[in-house]
């Protein structure tokens, strides 16, 4: 949890970096910022000692705190505005709780920390997962549930395991995440893709294949998809379970993002066929803390001890310490309080995110995943590529992403870039959308599209 202290701070650095606050002027006296963040005189002296200690600011006996100057030319100065980077908001990560829940853990596991442990994870944490997990309309017993390395890891290990309806064939949304198509076409694999757009997906195409094709699974990220954004409703969540359990095929669900999704009512696949042919993924990379690298699998009956000796043979067991403080973590309340706070923030730049896309993007531009405040993509007008675009808005010092890279070889499409608003200050996300409009109308116009 962020405290008063914390915000002070990012309060002053967004001034600093925006220029609001220039070389040598003064900050705000001590009682103005503590009136203004109702806080005490302490905590604002607190954070501006933190700040002096960074050498942003520095203070001058009698006269106050001021911002330090810089010899670099303005032009090097200049911020970025980077839609790239898709990990969660910096300022927003609970470093200090964790910190605690770590501490806690190496108390609580300080026998089993250095001890080989159960590859599916300490059954103290999948307990709690669990119970965590019903709040997601997520029902399932311990023993089915695998703590694993990252969400990716459950992915790489499935792809390689044979499932119960022998079939060997893997169906998968396009576009997708660089992480999965890797994993597929590092062995040889060729799978059979399915378009996501704005306009949602293809049932009867998906039904097309699953009848005519010996598909194994389909992949699919229900909710806040990696690149789109996109979210299915519970109507066709259904109907693709329904699709599944008429055509024997097997559901790898990644609800990566699920605890952001503001709409109370919405149900994972899972919640529509618990009986093992929905598997359900899940990583607390993107709401928590990346490097923690941890995720959970909901695996079916017949697929356990197969998929337990394949993650034995990959790292033995996920490192105790981990497990331990996500298990405190968990259990203290912390983590509802913590994603309770990310979903109003990430909602409120998905909104942002929307209106900029409708005021600034040119006719023939398209956009999915609106309401996201982690994904979304642009596709361009005409025969613009994508690649163009890339280029020319670094040099405007926006950066976009090109999402040529997250199709599988056969459906690649040229004319599309991702975007990440996750770690875009707020302010300057339609600043940033303005820039794209304005770059996708000059390069139109070079190229005569």
């Amino acid at each position: 949890m962020s405290t008063k202290y914390e915000e002070i701070i990012g309060e002053i650095q967004s001034r600093l970096d925006d220029e609001k606050l220039k070389s040598g002027e003064k900050l705000p006296s001590i009682r103005r910022v503590a009136k203004e963040f109702c806080c005490s005189i302490n905590t604002v002296l607190k954070a501006y000692s933190e700040l002096e200690k960074a050498h942003l600011i520095y203070s001058v006996p009698k006269s106050g705190y001021f911002a330090v100057g810089t010899d670099k030319p303005k032009k090097q100065t200049q911020m970025k505005i980077d839609f790239v980077s898709a990990g969660p908001d910096k300022s927003r990560m609970p470093y200090r709780d964790y910190q605690h829940c770590m501490n806690q853990a190496i108390e609580l596991y300080k026998e089993e920390m250095f001890q080989y442990s159960h590859p599916l994870g300490l059954a103290s944490l999948r307990h709690q997962l669990s119970d965590q997990l019903q709040d997601l309309q997520v029902f399932a017993p311990p023993d089915r549930i695998a703590v694993v390395s990252g969400s990716q890891q459950a992915l790489d290990l499935l792809i390689s395991l044979p499932f119960p309806n022998k079939k060997n064939e893997i169906c998968v949304e396009q576009p997708t995440h660089f992480s999965f198509i890797d994993s597929i076409t590092s062995r040889g694999l060729k799978p059979i893709g399915i378009e996501v757009n704005q306009n949602g997906i293809d049932l009867n195409n998906l039904e097309k294949v699953f009848r005519e094709r010996s598909v194994k699974f389909f992949y699919t990220v229900s909710r806040f998809q990696n690149p789109t954004g996109c979210s299915y409703s519970n109507q066709e969540k259904k109907q693709i379970v329904e699709l599944a359990q008429k055509y024997d095929v097997y559901i790898i669900e990644d609800d990566y993002m699920g605890d952001l999704d503001t709409r109370k009512k919405a149900d994972p696949m899972f919640a529509y066929d618990p009986s093992g042919r929905v598997i359900y993924t899940k990583s607390f990379s993107k709401v928590l803390l990346p490097g923690l690298r941890l995720g959970l699998a909901v695996l079916p009956e017949a697929l356990m001890r197969s998929f337990t000796q394949a993650k034995f043979a990959a790292d033995v067991h996920t490192p105790v310490l981990t497990q331990g403080a996500l298990e405190i973590y968990l259990s203290s309340g912390m983590f509802k309080a913590h994603i309770e706070k990310l979903r109003r923030q990430y909602k409120k730049k998905g909104t942002i995110l929307k209106k900029a896309y409708l005021e600034h993007l040119p006719p023939g531009a398209a956009f999915t995943g609106g309401n996201s405040g982690f994904y979304s993509t642009v596709e361009l007008p005409g025969r613009l590529k994508a690649k163009h675009l890339v280029e020319h808005l670094q040099k405007n010092n926006v950066l976009v992403q090109d999402a040529a890279g997250m199709y599988l070889p056969e459906y690649r499409q040229e004319n599309r870039i991702r975007l990440s608003v996750s770690q875009v200050d707020d302010r300057k996300i339609a600043v940033g959308v303005k820039k794209i409009g304005d770059g996708i109308r000059t390069l139109a116009l070079k190229y005569g599209f």
